[in-house]
C-alpha cells in the first residue's frame, strides 16, 4: 500500500470517528476508545502458558511493557492478539454505569488454547492489584467473551454476587446456570451460565452491553438480556463489603481479537426497574 492510500484510509477512518462522537455525546455517551492509540488506558503482560493446566505465570513481563503488541490500534479497532495473556485496562474508575461495545474474532489462535473456543473477556468494577487472578488479571466480575458463551459470569479473585440459578457442571467443575424463574442463590464465586444463545458467526461483529450499579448487574448479547445477578462484593480484611466501583479491564486469552465503539454513560436510574 502507497503512502498515500495509508494516509486516505486513516484520514477516513478517523473522519468517521469524528462523526459518530457527537451522536455518543448527544446520547449522554462518553468514547473511552479513541481509535488512534492506547490514551487512557494502561496494560498488563504476564505470559504465554506453556500447559492447558499453568495455574499461574512463571515469570511476567508486568505494566506499560508489552514488547509483542499484544494491545495494539489497527485501522481504528483495538486489537488483542491473544499472543500472550494479560489485559488492558481503563486508567479510570467507572459506577453507576452502562457500558457498551463491538466485538469479533480474528483469525489467529495461540498454544495452549489451539483446540478451544476463541476466549476474552471484559471485566468490570476491577480492583486491586493487576494478577490479583492467576497472575494474569485484576479483581473484578467477568463478562465473558468466549465462542459460544458470550454473556457468561465468572468471578475473578473471589468476587461473589447473588443470582437466580440452578446447578450445572462440566466433568469435575461445578458450576451454575441462570435462569429468572429459579430460586435466589447468595454468595456466588464461580461461573455462572448465560440464557439464551445471540451470538454472530465468527468475523462478524457482536453488540455486547454490561448494565451495573453495584445491586444489579446485567449482561446483554446483541440487544438480549442473558443474565442478571444482584449484590456485588468482594471480602476485605476478611469481611464481605460492597463492590461498586472499578476500571473496565479487556483480557487478551489465547485468542486473536477486536473492539470498536467502547462507549459508556452514567445510569439515570436503576436497572432493577426493568426487572
Amino acid at each position: 500500500m502507497t503512502r498515500i492510500h495509508t494516509i486516505a484510509r486513516t484520514g477516513f477512518i478517523a473522519a468517521l470517528l469524528a462523526l459518530s462522537a457527537p451522536l455518543f455525546a448527544a446520547e449522554g455517551w462518553t468514547t473511552l476508545f479513541n481509535g488512534r492509540d492506547l490514551t487512557g488506558w494502561t496494560t498488563w503482560v504476564s505470559m504465554q502458558p506453556t500447559s492447558d493446566n499453568m495455574k499461574a505465570p512463571t515469570s511476567v513481563r508486568g505494566a506499560n511493557h508489552d514488547p509483542k503488541h499484544v494491545f495494539s490500534v489497527v485501522d481504528g479497532m483495538l486489537r488483542v492478539s491473544g499472543e500472550e495473556w494479560g489485559a488492558v485496562s481503563t486508567v479510570g474508575d467507572y459506577e453507576n454505569f452502562h457500558l457498551k461495545f463491538d466485538v469479533k474474532w480474528g483469525e489467529k489462535k495461540w498454544f495452549p488454547r489451539l483446540a478451544a473456543p476463541r476466549d476474552s473477556g471484559l471485566l468490570y468494577y476491577a480492583v486491586g492489584p493487576d494478577g490479583a487472578q492467576s497472575g494474569h488479571w485484576m479483581r473484578s466480575h467477568e463478562f465473558q467473551i468466549q465462542e459460544g458463551d458470550c454473556g457468561d459470569y465468572h468471578s475473578l479473585d473471589g468476587v461473589t454476587v447473588d443470582a437466580h440459578v440452578g446447578d450445572a457442571n462440566q466433568g469435575d467443575w461445578k458450576f451454575y446456570r441462570y435462569e429468572p424463574g429459579l430460586p435466589l442463590r447468595t454468595s456466588l464465586a464461580a461461573r455462572i451460565l448465560k440464557r439464551g444463545s445471540y451470538e454472530k458467526p465468527a468475523g462478524e461483529w457482536n453488540t455486547m452491553e454490561v448494565i451495573a450499579d453495584g445491586t444489579t448487574l446485567i449482561h446483554i448479547v446483541n440487544g438480549h438480556e442473558v443474565l442478571r445477578a444482584e449484590n456485588s462484593r468482594q471480602k476485605v480484611d476478611g469481611q464481605f463489603v460492597p463492590l461498586t466501583r472499578g476500571k473496565f479491564s479487556i483480557q487478551s486469552e489465547g485468542a486473536e481479537a477486536f473492539f470498536r465503539n467502547i462507549v459508556v454513560k452514567k445510569l439515570e436510574e436503576s436497572p432493577r426497574k426493568g426487572m
